[in-house]
């Protein structure tokens, strides 16, 4: 029987698990500042006159403020000399002053009056009578659309430039915060692979790694959950309807929670009962291929090296270089922070560079066609002298945890 997985009950787990959120510190006023000055600086190397953020993670990122995109435009007007200014729905304000972090003035419409037409008032109100404007790449279409249509004196581009070029480098602080998350999934994952036995479903793993996550401290519980199981697991994102657990077979569990909006996300596969020669093959190679990715991820090097690494150990092994199974269907990896899936990425051609403080997903996935699927995928930092995992990989098939 692999070390670690089953023998216990979702009580007794349960009960081990305490609060591991006190002492978290929250991004500080001081921060955010740091943040707002840092765009500003690259939007004047840019030649950008104002960035429109959207409400959701880049507005909680640049100012503090929590408030969920919907039809009604909810953001705020940066300009390149550090002028913060929001634009908020009118009978939104009173609201929208409760969550605001970051001053900066209210700007208001009416439910009959045009927002894109206030933007462009805005824009004039600080000298800029023409120039280029950046939108938050995360915007709605209709969005965009609106700003475009009524401000024709500007030039609309993306502002991934300027929103990921501040949030791709985490500072101390949000590295910090991460790692307590990881911890936090860690634990729940080690207590959800003690539940495991014969006959278990796919819905009780999900409801117990929630509960689990809760009382970790993660007050919504668990982000996101997959759990997969058998030949289930060879598809990465799960199935319309999942079997239940039998002897000797894959377990893929996939699950993150969030601290103070900063995200987890991490996939310990294992083998309920012994592992035949096939699942251990795949899983040694699995494991080998992480490392070789988290090798090649040097300060200076390409995010598209890193996914080349990879595949090349993949295809040293009969595997497929490219994307073809069996094989690695998928990129290596993401960035995640405030979003699950987030800049850079580490995936083939990508010439995103590198740097100190970028936090990223190694994930490079083997999928087997009618047999199963493998991911370990372990979140690492990059640090002045390398990269440097947030959780230690998976050890062995026979002691995934390290026990």
């Amino acid at each position: 029987m692999t070390i670690g997985i089953g023998g216990s009950t979702a009580e007794i787990e349960l009960a081990k698990i305490s609060d591991m959120t006190v002492g978290v510190q929250p991004i500080k006023k001081e921060e955010y500042q740091l943040r707002i000055a840092k765009a500003a600086r690259l939007m004047q190397a840019q030649n950008v006159v104002a960035t429109y953020i959207n409400a959701g993670t880049n507005l909680y990122y640049f100012t503090g403020t929590k408030w969920n995109a919907s039809e009604r435009m909810v953001g705020a007007i940066l300009t390149q000399n550090g002028t913060l200014e929001y634009i908020v729905p009118k009978f939104e304000d009173g609201t929208f002053l409760k969550y605001r972090l970051i001053e900066g003035a209210l700007k208001c419409w009416e439910e009959h009056e045009s927002p894109y037409a206030l933007v462009g008032a805005i824009l004039k109100e600080h000298g800029f009578e023409n120039g280029t404007v950046a939108i938050d790449e995360s915007a709605s279409f209709f969005l965009a659309d609106g700003l475009v249509k009524e401000n024709t004196a500007y030039n609309f581009i993306s502002a991934e430039p300027i929103t990921a070029g501040c949030r791709m480098q985490k500072s101390e602080n949000e590295i910090a915060i991460i790692q307590r998350a990881k911890e936090m999934t860690i634990v729940v994952q080690k207590a959800a692979a003690k539940i495991m036995r014969v006959g278990i479903s796919v819905k009780e793993v999900e409801t117990f790694i929630h509960k689990a996550h809760i009382k970790a401290g993660a007050k919504e519980g668990s982000y996101f959950v997959i759990v997969l199981f058998g030949e289930d697991s060879q598809f990465p994102h799960g199935v319309d309807v999942a079997k239940n657990l039998a002897a000797d077979e894959i377990v893929l569990v996939d699950t993150g929670c969030q601290v103070l909006g900063y995200i987890s996300d991490i996939t310990r596969t294992y083998v309920f009962g012994t592992p035949s020669p096939r699942q251990k093959e795949i899983w040694d190679l699995e494991k080998a291929t992480q490392l070789a990715a988290f090798n090649a991820a040097q300060i200076g090097a390409t995010c598209g090296s890193v996914d080349d690494a990879a595949r090349k150990t993949l295809a040293a092994n009969g595997l497929s270089p490219d994307y073809d199974l069996p094989g690695l269907p998928h990129r290596v990896g993401h960035g995640t922070g405030l979003d699950i899936h987030e800049f850079p990425y580490l995936v083939r051609g990508n010439n995103t560079i590198l740097k100190e403080g970028m936090v990223l997903s190694n994930e490079p996935m083997i999928c087997v066609p009618g047999e199963f699927g493998i991911r370990h995928e372990d979140h690492f930092y990059m640090t002045a002298t390398g990269p440097k995992w947030f959780t230690q990989p998976m050890k062995s098939i026979e002691n995934p945890f390290d026990l």
